[in-house]
């Protein structure tokens, strides 16, 4: 999975296209992530002792990883994910429009 807990990310697809935040959680076997303050759902939810409040509670939903896209934070771009490996055999995340080291 190319896109990781803390990168911003825009989203391309969908109701908030266009917006962008900071991936709160990702779930790599469903290929999807949370973004901060986007992709908010309404849920019913019942009390339950003093833990929660009954009401309606908005929440994030994870949004599937086609429809989000990495912002690049040196050339401040939407853009794909390359590999590249460095001098001493590590591998790092790099920005293919840019070619500037992501992580």
């Amino acid at each position: 999975m190319k896109i990781r807990k803390n990168d911003t990310v825009i989203i391309i697809a969908g109701k908030d296209r266009g917006k962008s935040g900071k991936v709160r959680r990702a779930f790599p076997r469903d290929d999807k992530v949370t973004v901060e303050g986007l992709n908010m759902i309404k849920r019913h939810s019942r009390a339950r002792r003093a833990a929660r409040q009954a009401g309606i509670i908005e929440l994030e939903a994870p949004i599937h990883l086609s429809n989000v896209m990495l912002l690049c934070n040196k050339c401040s771009k939407r853009t794909r994910v390359g590999y590249r490996f460095l001098a001493d055999g590590k591998r790092v995340r790099i920005c293919n429009s840019c070619q500037e080291v992501i992580d």
